[in-house]
Parts: structure tokens; sequence; C-alpha cells
């Protein structure tokens, strides 16, 4: 009989029913509510949590004043996406300093490959014209080669050049904190163009001392 209840199934196209899952659980429809029930309480409650956290309140929209700013010291003394100019030539001897790495073809060539002294003194350079020049003092016109700004580096001088570096761009953000609106607007694109100057050489320091082994990676450059 029990064979040819399942032939008469074969040929009905049907299946015997089953209280059993393809696991061999038996189903239990009472369970099976009150675990929904449970899903649907969950969800409830944390909703209702996520509504009642009270919103941090926002802080003041940025300006042009606060962009400049950020900018300029992550780029001086505050370490974010990258190692900052003070962090990057902190700790070298002026030895160290003037150390020039060989250029492709293995031989010393400053002319194509800079120390770290010598690009500290052309971000100082640079960047101190800029700042008399904010400050409307009056400043000559350069008229020399661009190459004088790094090879007039003296390492006799490495350390008073890393503070007038410090100095320049202290000197840079205390103006941008009390210039005048008017002010501020015109000299932010040179003051974004110092910025950027100033990371671009920063990362040329450092790959010079990762060169030379005198940068230490729990400064910041692995």
């Amino acid at each position: 009989m029990g064979r040819n209840r399942q032939f008469g199934h074969a040929l009905s196209g049907s299946q015997p029913k089953s209280h059993c899952s393809a696991a061999g659980t038996r189903y239990n429809p009472a369970m099976h509510s009150r675990l929904a029930l449970l899903l649907l309480l969950g969800v409830f409650i944390s909703t209702c949590a996520v509504a009642q956290t009270p919103a941090k309140p926002a802080g003041p929209p940025p300006t042009l004043r606060s962009i400049l700013l950020s900018e300029l010291r992550s780029t001086h003394n505050k370490a974010e996406w990258f190692v900052p100019v003070n962090t990057a030539v902190a700790g070298l001897t002026a030895e160290q300093a003037r150390w020039v790495p060989q250029n492709a073809a293995g031989k010393l060539d400053a002319d194509a490959n800079h120390s770290v002294g010598m690009l500290a003194y052309h971000l100082v350079f640079w960047g101190e014209a800029s700042l008399r020049k904010l400050r409307g003092e009056k400043t000559p016109a350069f008229q020399g080669d661009n190459e004088e700004t790094f090879n007039k580096f003296d390492p006799a001088s490495w350390n008073d050049i890393v503070q007038r570096l410090d100095r320049m761009m202290t000197g840079l953000e205390e103006w941008t904190e009390h210039a005048d609106d008017a002010q501020l607007a015109a000299a932010a694109p040179t003051l974004s163009r110092i910025c950027t100057h100033t990371a671009y050489h920063t990362g040329q320091i450092l790959y010079v001392r990762k060169l030379q082994g005198s940068w230490n990676p729990e400064n910041g450059v692995k």
C-alpha cells in the first residue's frame, strides 16, 4: 500500500505533505511568529533610540580664513595628512643638511639634486619675500636665477635657517588671522600657492632624508 501511494503521487505530479524542513526539523508556526515579532520589536526599539539621540551641534561653517589657516598649519607644524615642514627638518645636523644625493648616473650633481639645507633655504627665501609683500614692506624684485635660491645655502647657517623657516610660517599664519576680509580675498591665491609649494618641497626633504638614512619612520612616513 505504501508503495502504491508513493507511485500515485509520482503519477499525479504532487508531493506528499511534510511537516519537516529540508534540515529535518519540524516546522513550528507559533515559534516562527514569535521570532518575527521579536525581530520587529528590536528594529522598533533601535529606531526609537536613534531618533531620541540628540544631534551634535554643528560647528561654524568653514570660511576662507579658516581654510587658509588650516592649510598653513598643516604644512607648518600640525601633522594631518602628511608630515609638516617643521618635523621634516627637525633633528638634522649641519653636515647632514648639506648632503646631496647622487644623480641617476651615480654622481654628485648639486644642480640636479638638492640637499635638505638647499630645499629649506629655498623655502625661506621665497616665503620671507611673500610675507614682506603681504605686510606692505618694500621688496626689491628678484633679478637672479631661481637656482640661486637653492645654491646659496651655507651649512654654517643651518640652525638659523630652521628658525627662520618656523618664524616665516608663523608670520604667515598671524597675517592671515588678522587681515581684513578684502586683504584676505586678494591674498588667498598667494597663500594657497605658498602652502602647495611648501608641501611639495617638504616631500622632497623627506625623500632626501630617507635616501640618506637620517629619517625616523616613527615621525610619520614609513
